[in-house]
């Protein structure tokens, strides 16, 4: 059974910054594909971004491209979000989900095999 823990949540003010973490545990096969969602209020989630084991960014969405960054860490088992110029339309719910060896990546929630339960980035003065 794969396990995600989200860190790095908090309240910043409008063009601060923040990181995100998600640290993985479990089959290695099985969060070969980690990717970063949000979920704004009465929303479906969407994909921000995803990774492969091998390295690799597959995607951003297009809201955040130039403004954030994923980096994967193997030797830690963690996948980073680096989130610069952070906007007040950046709050929401971040999650990071994982998909199997063998599959891909996938800016659809319903594709995603397991999840963490979410971190909260407020983006306000």
């Amino acid at each position: 059974q794969v396990q995600l823990v989200e860190s790095g949540g908090g309240l910043v003010q409008p063009g601060g910054s923040l990181r995100l973490s998600c640290a993985a545990s479990g089959s290695t096969l099985d969060y070969y594909y980690i990717g970063w969602f949000r979920q704004f209020p009465g929303k479906e989630r969407e994909g921000v971004s995803c990774t492969r084991k091998t390295g690799g960014i597959m995607y951003y969405a297009d809201s955040v491209k130039g403004r954030f960054t994923i980096s994967r860490d193997n030797a830690k088992n963690t996948v980073y979000l680096q989130m610069n110029n952070l906007k007040p339309e950046d709050t929401a719910v971040y999650y990071c989900a994982s998909r199997k060896w063998g599959t891909g990546c996938s800016p659809s929630p319903d594709d995603m095999d397991y999840w963490g339960k979410g971190t909260l980035v407020t983006v306000s003065s």
